[in-house]
């Protein structure tokens, strides 16, 4: 039989090689972590965009603004990125939130039949694409706003939900779902900057409550992170909800962006991405560029008929801002590899 001491020493021994154990447990793990963050890094953030010089400029903005101790470092509660929606994130030829507005029009329409006969509801109703791609976002926003008041938020946030579940869009003569229609590339990038410490925010001029019922399943990006165009409400007594009326708070376009940004918000993004059509995100991307940090402006040019819908705006002012301005510009035909992630 082992005396006192001898218990003691082995019991000292056994707790020596349990803590050495343990310690080459979490070294290995440590090596592990190590390992897949060197393969991270070596992989390419954004797959569907194809090399070339606007690919780079996206990845020495993100790693210079993200390396610590450098000059053009940008502390992670200031990196903010803002994008528009409607044709920057996803497919807007026909507009999606449009698609979902003329199941309203129809129930407007049948207590109001002379609607049938006036702008923008008749465009709507014929599926005019001439009309629809030149008349001005802000007329379209109001429209819809207007036929989608009477509701409380649950409700119509249902609705919503609803509508996608079963919901298609035609890509090329081709129908999909409606999830297909968004940007692959432009999701890619969502991703990649959140992985950087970026706080990704839409900042869209259709309505607040249309993106935010699908933001998290289609972008990742909660619905507090959704601002947009908004309906005025009210507070029912009787039911003790919100209740949608037909009146607008805010058109969140052109100069109503950067209002709306600080509104919710309060910081000027330092990354911002809107798109060629209406010139609706000029101003949100010169309010970017005001900001005390180093700032990156991306403007999506649809320019590639085959994949997607080739369009331009008449005055060619976005594309006259980004020049000016220095921004830089998405030539989808020639940067994005891919547009959409369907076959």
């Amino acid at each position: 039989m082992k005396n006192p001491n001898q218990i003691k020493q082995l019991l000292i021994a056994a707790c020596v090689v349990i803590i050495s154990c343990t310690a080459l447990s979490f070294s290995n793990i440590k090596t592990i972590e190590k390992k897949s963050a060197v393969a991270a890094a070596g992989a390419d953030p954004l797959p569907s965009w194809n090399d070339g010089p606007l690919k780079k400029a996206i990845i020495d903005y993100v790693s210079k603004v993200t390396t610590s101790g450098s000059s053009t470092f940008i502390p992670a509660e200031d990196r903010i990125a803002t994008f528009d929606n409607d044709g920057t994130l996803w497919s807007e030829m026909p507009t999606i939130e449009l698609e979902y507005a003329k199941l309203a029009f129809k129930k407007m329409i049948q207590k109001n039949p002379e609607l049938a006969k006036q702008q923008p509801y008749k465009a709507i109703i014929e599926k005019d694409k001439k009309y629809l791609a030149t008349v001005d976002e802000s007329v379209l926003v109001g429209v819809i706003l207007k036929s989608i008041s009477g509701t409380t938020e649950d409700e119509f946030d249902r609705s919503v939900k609803a509508y996608f579940d079963t919901a298609h869009y035609v890509i090329q003569h081709k129908i999909y779902p409606i999830q297909d229609a968004t940007y692959k590339p432009q999701i890619e990038l969502l991703e990649y900057l959140r992985a950087n410490g970026f706080k990704t925010y839409i900042c869209s001029g259709g309505t607040i409550e249309f993106v935010r019922a699908i933001s998290l399943k289609f972008y990742s990006i909660p619905s507090e992170q959704v601002i947009g165009s908004k309906l005025q409400y009210t507070f029912d007594e009787t039911s003790h909800k919100i209740i949608r009326l037909g009146k607008i708070a805010s058109i969140c376009d052109k100069a109503g962006k950067p209002v709306n940004i600080q509104w919710h918000i309060g910081k000027v993004p330092v990354f911002a991405s809107g798109n060629v059509k209406s010139g609706g995100d000029i101003q949100m991307l010169k309010f970017s560029q005001t900001s005390k940090y180093p700032n990156f402006q991306l403007m999506v040019n649809h320019d590639d008929g085959v994949r997607e819908v080739a369009y331009k705006e008449k005055d060619n002012a976005s594309l006259n801002a980004s020049a000016a301005n220095k921004w830089h510009v998405v030539s989808m035909k020639n940067d994005w590899k891919t547009i959409f992630a369907i076959p």
